[in-house]
């Protein structure tokens, strides 16, 4: 067994040995690129099932039947149309208030979620609460109306704890009620 190692880690080092005198680094690279990229335009295109996310979707998943009403700790829910982080109502705290231990942030995002109870739009501040550990639980990241991240102030993907100076640690997101959105 020894020999049949010693025969393939010999033949193997003649033929990288080989390949290197005869390959550049930048061409080598080149080609492991060249993978890399047909690698990641293949990939999204294989098949698969999503067939039981349609099925959950539609109300079939079993239990009660009929779809829901989504609460406040449900990112689904009409006033989280626009947040990126966990929600404060799962985290001890509810959709207005900080948990105990943490405070809100002085800068916030601000969105417009529509109501689908009363048809109404309404202007929501997007408050993150500081000073504690993450919640990791309810995380929610609907995008709605968000902009790319080459301005600060207009996309939801920011840590709005920097602006804080006591502490920048992220706990968890509101989601307040400003106004009604006229028209």
């Amino acid at each position: 067994m020894k020999r049949l190692f010693d025969f393939l880690d010999s033949v193997t080092e003649r033929r990288v040995r080989a390949l290197a005198s005869t390959t550049s680094r930048r061409s080598a690279l080149v080609k492991v690129g060249k993978v890399m990229v047909a690698g990641a335009f293949t990939l999204p295109v294989l098949p698969f099932d999503r067939t039981s996310q349609a099925f959950a979707a539609e109300g079939h998943g079993g239990g009660a039947g009929g779809k829901k009403t989504p609460t406040d700790s449900d990112c689904d829910y009409w006033r989280h149309c626009s947040v990126d982080g966990f929600l404060c109502s799962c985290c001890g705290g509810t959709a207005t208030s900080c948990p105990p231990g943490s405070t809100s942030a002085k800068v916030t995002w601000i969105g417009t979620c529509h109501n689908p109870a009363d048809g109404k739009d309404y202007l929501i501040s997007y408050n993150d609460c500081c000073g504690k550990t993450s919640c990791g639980r309810c995380f929610c990241n609907t995008n709605e109306g968000d902009r790319p991240g080459y301005r600060m102030g207009v996309h939801n993907d920011v840590n709005w704890c920097m602006a804080r100076t006591d502490s920048t640690i992220y706990h968890c997101t509101l989601s307040i009620i400003v106004g009604v959105a006229e028209k």
